[in-house]
């Protein structure tokens, strides 16, 4: 009796798992690579129930970024103004703009304005603002030139590999604690001065950004 498969049918199981792993090897690679925030966040920016422009407030008018962000040199998250706060303002600017109805609804109210989060780290990272503001990290080193945006969108990738690059070299962004919040502050020396001064600071302050896994994973 003939066989009734040929040969090369022997060689089927080796090229089917052959195959096989090359398809997983090759779908990890691509989600490994994109499918991070380089690729899936940055350029995010939703629509927002209240047009705010940090242009003109941060910007224009020159306020301060802890104004609304209060806590950011406190606490590990960084606050969302409250109606309240906006209100101190437009109590007397633009008190009958529609643009502004959502905010004068959560003030008489006392409901949230619905801001639909842009920056938000995993559930499995550990992030704390408050040490990166004390240090003398400026909000643009991780969200861009705010101060210049119509509407706020996702700039940086806050990618694991970005945030190691800074941890391992912090003396590049390191500034006085001070100038934290001047968004278009540069060293006056250049790169070179940023480095130098960026060293000192390290030195002086005991600047030891965790690069192990435990560090920002807890």
């Amino acid at each position: 009796m003939s066989n009734l498969f040929p040969k090369s049918a022997n060689k089927l199981p080796l090229q089917i798992l052959v195959f096989l792993g090359l398809t997983v090897g090759i779908v990890s690679a691509g989600i490994t690579y994109y499918a991070t925030p380089k690729y899936t966040r940055v350029g995010y920016a939703p629509d927002q129930p209240v047009p705010f422009s940090h242009a003109l407030h941060a910007g224009q008018l020159g306020m301060d970024c802890r104004y609304c962000h209060s806590n950011v040199e406190k606490s590990g998250y960084a606050n969302v103004p409250t109606a309240q706060t906006c209100m101190n303002c437009h109590n007397q600017i633009k008190t009958d703009s529609p643009l502004l109805a959502p905010v004068r609804e959560s003030y008489a109210s006392g409901n949230p304005v619905p801001w639909v989060k842009i920056h938000e780290a995993p559930d499995y990272v550990y992030f704390n603002h408050a040490v990166h503001v004390a240090r003398g990290v400026s909000c643009v080193e991780c969200h861009g030139q705010i101060n210049e945006m119509e509407v706020v969108h996702h700039a940086k990738p806050l990618s694991m590999g970005w945030c190691l690059d800074c941890h391992r070299e912090p003396e590049k962004v390191l500034r006085d604690p001070a100038l934290v919040t001047n968004l278009d502050w540069k060293h006056p020396e250049g790169e070179k001065g940023q480095i130098e001064q960026g060293k000192k600071f390290v030195h002086d302050w005991n600047v030891q950004p965790p690069q192990s896994c435990s560090g920002c994973h807890r």
